[in-house]
């Protein structure tokens, strides 16, 4: 008995020392999120962003705009260009599926450049950008290849956390993630989600696995017709509330998250002065 005592505090002993050695993360921490009642707000992006709040801007494709009080920008899936503004952003997450994801002459005077594959390719990468207000990390997942392979670790899923919200962007997502990759995504409160039903993964798989990571919003992106956006919107709406916007930005806080998991369509713009 003495010896399975002992056995029993070493296992407890190097799982304690495995949890201190995780990096902080309230995405994974926390369970639960706060339900709301309205959430949604039309607003431009020049005007200040409200307390508590993030404002999501969707510029085009599966580049969006991310905002914070504090004056924090970051942009998804960056290609070089996000209209005819002189903002330059503070981060910028690419991946490396399409040109249509990433540009190879970011802007240098970009503060933090956070591409979604390593080099050697086919090794990943690990992001982990703590800017305060805003903490940015990464998720390495498989894509296919031009030849109909597969490329390891070639794109990433990114994470922003910011005003006690999980901000997850799918990006050029090629497979279900696995139990392990959905374990360290954690909690994702707004997840923007690839709905093309065929470049990326097919509609078929993508409501379920909406359906397990079970976030309060759902923005689509990567649509290319109206068409393919009715087809995700026809086959989600039986679990999910449906909220069109003739906008392309919201505004949204963890206080006033939707109590009903709710897609949200916004309308592609890019910013213009």
């Amino acid at each position: 008995m003495i010896r399975l005592a002992i056995a029993f505090l070493a296992v407890a002993a190097t799982s304690a020392m495995a949890q201190d050695q995780r990096r902080p993360s309230h995405c994974i921490a926390i369970a639960d999120a706060a339900p709301g009642i309205e959430y949604l707000h039309k607003a431009s992006w020049t005007e200040p962003v409200p307390d508590y709040s993030v404002r999501l801007h969707y510029l085009s494709h599966a580049s969006f705009l991310l905002q914070t009080q504090g004056g924090l920008t970051a942009v998804t899936d960056f290609t070089g260009f996000i209209g005819n503004v002189p903002l330059i952003p503070d981060i910028v997450t690419m991946n490396h599926a399409h040109s249509t994801h990433w540009t190879a002459n970011p802007d240098p005077a970009i503060p933090h450049v956070l591409p979604g594959w390593g080099e050697p390719f086919g090794t990943g990468i690990d992001h982990y950008l703590d800017l305060g207000e805003m903490l940015v990390r990464n998720v390495s997942t498989n894509i296919r290849s031009g030849y109909g392979g597969m490329e390891e670790k070639g794109n990433s899923i990114f994470v922003f956390e910011v005003e006690g919200l999980c901000i997850g962007h799918l990006g050029h997502l090629h497979h279900i993630p696995t139990d392990e990759q959905f374990a360290a995504l954690g909690r994702l409160d707004v997840v923007m989600v690839a709905v093309d039903g065929g470049m990326t993964l097919p509609l078929s798989r993508v409501v379920p696995m909406l359906e397990r990571l079970k976030s309060s919003v759902v923005i689509p992106m990567h649509w290319f017709s109206d068409y393919g956006l009715e087809s995700f919107l026809t086959q989600i709406g039986e679990t999910f509330a449906i909220d069109r916007r003739d906008s392309s930005s919201m505004e949204v806080s963890l206080r006033t998250l939707p109590s009903r998991p709710t897609v949200v369509v916004l309308r592609p713009e890019w910013l213009r002065e």
